[in-house]
């Protein structure tokens, strides 16, 4: 199976999964035929798989500064590299997301924000900037899977796309113990919050000890999320502009 189809049986597979488990346990209810919905977020998935990724992916590869894994580094086993592949990728991206709410970089990044109906497929909304910027960490950290095997990188493209429908699901569910390492729904929604201050916060892609130890943590116990996206109607030329990251 190629590439193309593997990622795309796994992504549909794994959002039916979800779809089904938000009939049963929706946290709001939604209005997925608005155009500003479903059609959109459709239009957004064709444009991530055929444009903006291979364009972002692409341009990543260009970049001439890359971290050099040493040779002590590579003697550890590849299950304990992965791990810090892992973490290290992670952590990048915190800051990257921190940095794409920034006033400089915040036009990158508003399209992923102009979700109003949060639900598995909301997370795919991306331009091609924001993606490259998102990758960057990963592929600067890629070195560290030299020796890796095809299953290895099948499973962090499967962990990928299991964070993206999980932290945007619209689904009931809590668990405290758990957000004290590991994004849930309900975390990354207040980020999505069309509350200014509310959605400056929560930054984390999967685990959320960076959101405690750099003091951008939201406690959804406190936050009432009532509307998502960017508190404005979105205009067919303001849109396009969101997506093209201007």
């Amino acid at each position: 199976m190629s590439k193309f189809w593997l990622f795309w049986c796994t992504y549909i597979g794994l959002g039916l999964v979800c779809s089904v488990v938000e009939h049963f346990r929706p946290a709001r209810k939604l209005h997925l035929w608005r155009l500003d919905a479903l059609p959109l977020d459709l239009v957004a998935a064709a444009l991530f798989q055929f444009v903006f990724f291979a364009t972002a992916s692409r341009l990543v590869a260009h970049i001439p500064v890359q971290f050099k894994a040493t040779q002590l580094m590579l003697a550890f086993p590849l299950p304990l590299r992965v791990v810090v592949y892992y973490f290290a990728g992670d952590f990048g991206s915190y800051w990257l997301h921190r940095l794409m709410h920034k006033p400089q970089l915040w036009r990158v990044h508003r399209f992923h924000h102009s979700v109003t109906q949060l639900w598995w497929l909301s997370g795919v909304r991306a331009t091609i900037p924001q993606q490259f910027l998102f990758n960057l960490p990963y592929m600067m950290w890629a070195p560290l899977l030299v020796g890796a095997g095809p299953d290895v990188f099948h499973g962090l493209m499967v962990a990928g796309i299991v964070t993206n429908h999980w932290m945007h699901m619209n689904v009931a569910w809590r668990s405290n113990g758990l957000e004290k390492i590991i994004i849930t729904p309900r975390y990354h929604h207040v980020h999505h919050s069309a509350n200014v201050k509310a959605h400056d916060g929560n930054y984390g892609t999967v685990f959320t000890i960076w959101d405690r130890m750099f003091g951008t943590f939201i406690d959804p116990d406190s936050t009432q999320v009532r509307v998502f996206g960017l508190g404005q109607p979105l205009r067919p030329l303001a849109l396009l502009r969101y997506v093209i990251g201007v």
